[in-house]
C-alpha cells in the first residue's frame, strides 16, 4: 500500500508550507538606545555636565613646556649616570648591606607635593580633609571630620571615609616607575594618632589592565596621647584585595613593583580626626622569618 504523498515530500517543503498557512507576529526591529552604542564618562547625579572638548582642557603654554622639557632632559641625564653608579644610583656593596630605607620624609614644600587627600566629597559625602606641616614643619599633619551620612542621590548606600595617597612615581618623559623593596620585609612608620584605627593600603604593578584596583591592605592600629610610636608591619601580614573586597586567591605583594602607599580612614565614628606622620620607610627584619601568613590555595593540586 502506497503512503499518503504528503509523507513523500522533504522536510524543508512541509516545514515551508506550514509557515505559510500561519500568522506569525510582525517583529520590529530593535531600537538600541544611544548609550548602549556609545558609553560616555559616568556623570553623578546631580553634577552638571560639562560641554567642552578634550583640546580645550589643555592648557598651550609655551614658557610652561619649555620648563617641562628641561625638567625631563634632567631626569633623563639622571638615569644615564645613576646606572653606572650602581642600583638606584647607590654604589651595589651599600645597596647590598642597607637594613633601613626612609621613603618618604617631609622636610620641604615639595615633599607635601607627593601626596593626594582625597574623601567621601568626591561622591557626595560630607567629609572634610586636609593635609599640612606639623608644628615644627618636619611632620606630616592630616586631619580633618568624618561623616558617614550617604549622599541622597538614590544610588549610593554607603559614606564616609578620608584617604591619603603617595603619587605614582614618574620617570623621564612622564614614565612610570616603580620603588624597589625586594631586600626589606618590613614596612617602619613613625606615627602619632588619636586612637583611631586605620587602613594602610599598598598599590604594586600588576600584569592585566583587569587588576589594576588590586590593593594590599592591614590595619594601622594608633594609641593616642601625646607620645609618638614606632610600627613595623611585616608585608607577610598584608593580604590582597579587590575594590575593597578580600580575594580568596591571596599570594604575596610584588615588592620589586611597588606603586603606591596610602593610609585610608573609615571606622564609622563620626567626628574630628588627626594623624601625624613623622616618616614611612621599610627595613630588613632578620628576626622575621614569615614568607607569608595566609593559606595559598593550589589551582592545579599535585596528584
Amino acid at each position: 500500500m502506497s503512503l499518503p504523498k504528503i509523507n513523500r515530500l522533504p522536510s524543508a517543503r512541509l516545514l515551508s508550507s506550514f509557515l505559510l498557512h500561519q500568522q506569525l507576529p510582525s517583529i520590529s526591529p530593535l531600537a538600541v538606545p544611544r548609550r548602549g552604542v556609545i558609553q560616555g564618562d559616568y556623570r553623578r547625579p546631580g553634577k552638571p555636565k560639562e560641554d567642552k572638548f578634550p583640546w580645550q582642557k589643555i592648557n598651550f603654554n609655551l614658557s610652561k613646556g619649555l620648563e617641562g622639557i628641561k625638567k625631563n632632559f634632567a631626569l633623563l641625564k639622571k638615569e644615564f649616570t645613576d646606572r653606572w653608579v650602581g642600583p638606584e644610583g647607590k654604589p651595589i656593596i651599600e645597596h647590598m648591606l642597607e637594613q633601613n630605607r626612609v621613603i618618604w620624609e617631609f622636610k620641604g614644600p615639595e615633599s607635601l607635593e607627593q601626596w593626594t587627600v582625597s574623601s567621601d566629597r568626591e561622591i557626595g559625602g560630607q567629609s572634610d580633609v586636609c593635609l599640612k606641616f606639623g608644628k615644627y614643619k618636619n611632620t606630616c599633619f592630616l586631619y580633618g571630620t568624618l561623616n558617614s551620612t550617604p549622599p541622597r542621590d538614590g544610588e549610593t548606600r554607603y559614606s564616609g571615609y578620608c584617604t591619603m595617597r603617595s603619587q605614582q612615581p614618574r620617570a623621564s618623559f612622564d614614565r612610570k616607575k616603580h620603588y624597589d623593596w625586594s631586600s626589606f620585609n618590613t614596612l617602619h612608620l613613625r606615627v602619632r594618632g588619636d586612637g583611631r584605627p586605620w587602613m594602610i593600603s599598598i598599590a604594586t604593578d600588576t600584569y592585566f589592565s583587569h587588576q589594576k584596583d588590586d590593593i594590599y591592605c592591614y590595619f594601622l592600629y594608633t594609641r593616642g596621647g601625646p607620645y609618638w610610636q614606632d610600627v613595623r608591619i611585616p608585608f607577610s601580614k598584608f593580604f590582597l584585595t579587590h575594590r575593597g573586597r578580600i580575594q580568596d586567591d591571596q599570594h604575596p605583594i610584588w615588592l620589586d613593583k611597588v606603586n603606591t602607599i596610602g593610609f585610608t580612614l573609615g571606622d564609622k565614628a563620626d567626628g574630628p580626626f588627626q594623624l601625624e606622620i613623622d616618616f614611612i620607610g621599610v627595613c630588613k627584619d632578620h628576626a622575621h622569618t614569615e614568607e607569608f601568613a595566609y593559606e595559598v590555595y593550589k589551582k592545579n593540586p599535585e596528584v
